[in-house]
């Protein structure tokens, strides 16, 4: 029996170098700008200026790794609100405008409000936390983000005891979002969480990364951020939290419900049924690293999942 080190990577879990070389062409290039000046600062919109944007308690809850380059973080995203091809977003998003903003709580609570996006961000000591992110696709990165927890949130909401799920909405607005007169979606895009995993600390609604306020490219002005879920989970933009009783139909549910289930939890034992989730390449990486079970947070969260065939609840 030949046994094989974890330093032998067959072909396979190889990066296509024609597609690696192009993005890193990409990054170099935008980097030069910066450097030079001739691009745009990254994060140059209202709110950047707030004196009371400042980040308090910092911790990492990603083993250490090292976190990706802003660049790549903030140039390479899935939001196809305004675009499917990553590398575009950043540009298609530039003129996006997050004020004014309100978000609107909405369902069984006992204090239904339309908050300021200003008001959300002072309520609350902000707080930086590194987390891994994990792409359906099978891409990640590790990114600093900033915010405070989804359940401080809502226990200013006070749920009713018929609240048993937290459903998302992000902005609708073809003008803005030219994403949005495509087919795609079943636009606005819509996401949801079981009310015991919005209350887990580790949920956050996050307002900044990299110690800044939030690129429009990657969910500005609020952003949901659930460490131990696919990506796509991590609703952008949102101007709507309602309390529900039943479970909310996501919008990758609507479109492909036998490739994206409602848990959407990091499992490499369950395969998208067009590639496998067992490997995964971090941004910045040639080589392929094992996907963890949860993302890497299952002491954190596994709790929650206890007695669940998580190959049928995906």
């Amino acid at each position: 029996m030949i046994t094989k080190k974890e330093t032998d990577i067959p072909p396979s879990e190889i990066t296509d170098e024609g597609l690696y070389l192009n993005r890193r062409e990409f990054i170099a290039a935008a980097a030069a700008l910066v450097v030079t000046g001739a691009a745009p600062d990254l994060f140059a919109r209202e709110g950047d200026a707030d004196p009371k944007f400042k980040v308090g308690k910092r911790g990492a809850y990603a083993g250490g790794e090292k976190t990706t380059p802003i660049l790549d973080a903030t140039h390479y995203n899935n939001f196809y609100e305004f675009s499917t091809e990553k590398e575009d977003v950043a540009e298609r998003s530039k003129n996006f405008r997050t004020r004014p903003w309100t978000v609107s709580v909405e369902g069984h609570v006992n204090k239904p409000k339309v908050y300021d996006i200003d008001e959300i961000m002072k309520m609350f000591p902000l707080e930086e936390r590194i987390y891994r992110f994990r792409c359906v696709e099978g891409w990640s990165m590790v990114i600093p983000w900033v915010g405070f927890p989804l359940g401080d949130f809502m226990k200013r909401c006070e749920p009713t005891s018929n609240a048993k799920f937290v459903e998302f909405m992000t902005l609708k607005d073809q003008k803005q979002m030219p994403g949005q007169t495509r087919n795609v979606l079943d636009w606005p895009y819509v996401e949801g969480l079981r009310l015991d995993e919005a209350l887990n600390p580790l949920a956050m609604l996050t307002v900044g990364m990299y110690g800044k306020v939030l690129p429009n490219q990657n969910g500005a002005p609020l952003r949901l951020v659930v460490p131990w879920k696919y990506g796509f989970k991590n609703i952008k933009s949102i101007v709507r939290i309602r309390f529900v009783e039943q479970m909310p139909i996501s919008a990758w549910m609507k479109a492909n419900p036998g490739e994206y289930g409602f848990y959407s939890n990091v499992n490499p034992e369950v395969d998208h049924p067009r590639w496998s989730q067992a490997r995964e390449r971090r941004i910045g990486e040639i080589a392929k690293r094992k996907t963890l079970m949860f993302n890497g947070y299952g002491e954190q969260v596994a709790h929650m999942y206890e007695g669940m065939d998580l190959r049928k609840y995906f």
